[in-house]
């Protein structure tokens, strides 16, 4: 069922969305050759906790930290450990906080150094994709035309939409009605954005295939081909007018 948050809510979301947003950059930031995967993660832990709030993934169905980091053909879910950043490897980070019982949810892909001319091309179209389908997070519009948005903007690009993972609701719980795809297929459900609706948008996007595996982890999920992918999310607010970025990006490098 999807819950449509109160105006108190919405501050509570707000607040949870601008810690998840700084978790987010300072993650960002991490991201240099050197730098282990285990290094972000404890630096996002704390982070978290000094601003009065939990790692909405830790311990969420067994996941072992606080953000996943997912490295080149690594799609999501990737687990920190002892992993070294090289140069020339892009990172998506992807991270969620809770505080006052409500959570934030978002990502980004970033460059470890100089990358591959792709490689930016990938992470930009990623991005833009997110802007692309945010057009239609408002009232008026429903869920198929902004996922149709998000798939149109990426395969004209030359790149492919992860299927299996989509996007959602977010508010008291990390996962709430509605699913939010990145694509469209006629056994969609067709639900209607209403003021008061709180949705994470997440496009996935692989430089080659949609296809991907999951690793013997159980969390890790790769493109099946090897090739690189992306990741950008944002939590949203539907309003009356325009969408409210809850987990504002305006601190991330374009």
């Amino acid at each position: 069922m999807i819950t449509l948050k109160s105006k108190h809510e919405i501050e509570l979301m707000r607040q949870a969305g601008k810690i998840t947003a700084a978790a987010r950059a300072l993650a960002g930031k991490m991201v240099t050759p050197g730098v282990t995967t285990h290094e972000i993660d404890k630096a996002v832990y704390e982070f978290i906790k000094s601003q009065g709030a939990t790692p909405s993934f830790l311990h969420y169905q067994g996941y072992p930290a606080s953000v996943c980091v997912s490295v080149n053909d690594e799609v999501i879910h990737g687990i920190p450990g002892k992993r070294v950043l090289r140069e020339g490897d892009i990172v998506s980070i992807d991270v969620g906080a809770c505080k006052d019982g409500f959570h934030g949810d978002c990502a980004a892909t970033f460059a470890c150094g100089q990358i591959s001319e792709e490689a930016r091309r990938l992470i930009e179209v990623t991005r833009q994709s997110f802007f692309e389908g945010l057009k239609y997070a408002r009232e008026g519009y429903r869920v198929p035309d902004l996922s149709r948005a998000i798939q149109d903007y990426v395969e004209r690009n030359g790149f492919s939409v992860v299927r299996e993972y989509v996007g959602h609701g977010v508010g008291r719980k990390m996962h709430e009605a509605p699913e939010i795809p990145n694509y469209v297929d006629h056994r969609m459900e067709r639900p209607r954005f209403l003021r008061g609706m709180t949705i994470a948008v997440e496009p996935m996007v692989n430089m080659g295939a949609a296809a991907i595996k999951v690793m013997p982890d159980g969390w890790t999920v790769k493109t099946a081909d090897g090739a690189y992918s992306a990741h950008y999310e944002n939590s949203i607010l539907i309003t009356d007018g325009e969408p409210e970025l809850l987990t504002d990006p305006s601190d991330l490098p374009e």
